[in-house]
């Protein structure tokens, strides 16, 4: 009877008949049609025939058992066939393949250095220590990849293992790098690492061994803390962040300079143009007063009456409160951005507004020559001051002629407030 049903613990084990030594390759002990083959359920027996540069092999999944005669086997019946009278002994190997166990190996391996992506030149000293679980699937795959005869499974683990310590290895040593953490928080990142060295693993263990790899379990990746390695690391980082420190603290230091320096000569600047606005006022306003009292001409040994004069005035002072105003507003500006600041604020979405309406302004006949235009709150200024009379000529944008203001019914409340003029005195008796 052909069967692995002693065999308790194994991946791949070859079948020999009694008392054949482990190495034996001999032919005396052929198999016969009629033998009883027994292959339990999650086996697979394959039988390997030598036939001159090749070797052929008939495969029986389980649960199986009967003789060896029937059509499960096709390369066997095309190798003995009629020649043998279907009773003659055949050489051939015969192998029980596990396709249900699990098969576990530990490893574990020795201090590495691994370097900080920061100071590569300093690394510290790095072990690891995990177990995986691989199973048999692809039988044929296996026997491509692995030599069966005197197969040994201590043997075969060893193999995975050497091989798995040095792609461990190389995986913890570049983390680090390629991730850009520091060497120190590389033991927190087990999880990660486990699964990033799982997805590698797979195909290669199916590709190379021809296994397949269930499960990889990085238990451990320690650092040792006493070597000498790790200390220089740990004041090299030390003496690093006290560096980095100093250069913030004097940064901050510098900001904070330049932030003073540049308030005070704002100051400075406001100052200045304070004084500066106040002599360009004082000016244009003597200019504004020279120019209203200025003569249009000499009657009876006295000055006249100089309206034109007054326009210009007039004139002129709007002029100067529209370059106090831009002053005012870059002075302000200034204050509000002393350190000159390119700022600009948030663009807001703008609210839609009513336009505003249009500005009434008049043009004034003065001696023939005109003047303006100006807007009602100038023209009740210059009723005030005797400048514009309901007997004034006036025009505006629209209107065909100049007319006299006291036919304009938009001008009338000009000269509502304007008191009459002051009672003739009686002449006195000399």
């Amino acid at each position: 009877m052909l069967s692995a049903a002693t065999k308790q613990d194994y991946l791949v084990w070859k079948w020999r008949p009694a008392n054949q030594e482990l190495n034996s390759t001999s032919k005396e002990n052929s198999i016969r049609y009629g033998s009883t083959l027994h292959v339990k359920d999650g086996e697979m027996c394959v039988f390997v025939y030598k036939q001159k540069d090749q070797s052929l092999q008939d495969f029986i999944t389980g649960p199986y058992e009967d003789t060896i005669k029937t059509a499960n086997f096709p390369v066997l019946s095309s190798i003995v066939g009629a020649a043998f009278g279907g009773s003659s002994p055949f050489p051939a190997e015969v192998y029980f393949f596990n396709l249900q166990g699990n098969n576990q190996i530990k490893f574990g391996v020795p201090y590495f250095d691994v370097a900080d992506p920061r100071f590569v030149d300093f690394t510290v000293p790095v072990t690891a220590r995990g177990q995986i679980t691989f199973t048999l699937s692809d039988v044929k795959q296996f026997i491509k990849l692995n030599r069966l005869v005197d197969f040994s499974l201590e043997r075969f683990s060893n193999q995975i293992s050497d091989d798995l310590k040095k792609l461990v290895k190389e995986y913890v040593t570049n983390y680090p790098i390629e991730s850009g953490i520091s060497v120190l928080q590389i033991e927190r990142k087990i999880a990660e690492i486990s699964d990033l060295i799982q997805a590698k693993l797979t195909p290669h263990f199916s590709e190379d061994f021809g296994v397949t790899l269930k499960r990889f379990d990085l238990s451990t990746i320690e650092i040792d803390k006493e070597s000498e390695d790790y200390k220089d690391f740990i004041h090299v980082t030390k003496e690093q962040q006290k560096i980095q420190a100093e250069q913030i603290g004097k940064r901050a230091q510098i900001d904070t300079d330049i932030y003073e320096r540049r308030g005070h000569l704002g100051t400075e600047q406001q100052f200045i143009q304070a004084h500066a606005i106040n002599q360009q006022t004082e000016v244009m306003k003597i200019a504004a007063e020279s120019m209203g009292k200025m003569p249009s001409g000499v009657s009876g040994g006295g000055e006249s009456f100089n309206p034109a004069g007054m326009m210009m005035g007039m004139a002129m002072g709007g002029a100067m409160a529209g370059q106090m105003t831009g002053m005012m507003n870059q002075m302000n500006n200034q204050i509000q951005n002393p350190l000159g600041q390119m700022s600009q604020p948030a663009p807001t979405q703008p609210m839609p507004q009513t336009p505003p309406p249009p500005v009434v302004q008049y043009n004034v006949s003065v001696n023939g020559q005109s003047f303006g235009p100006y807007n009602m709150q100038q023209l009740q200024q210059m009723v005030q001051s005797g400048q514009l009379t309901q007997n004034s000529y006036v025009w505006k944008q629209g209107m065909a002629n100049w007319d006299m203001a006291g036919n304009i019914a938009e001008l009338a409340p000009l000269f509502g407030s304007v008191p009459p003029p002051p009672p003739q005195m009686p002449p006195q008796n000399m």
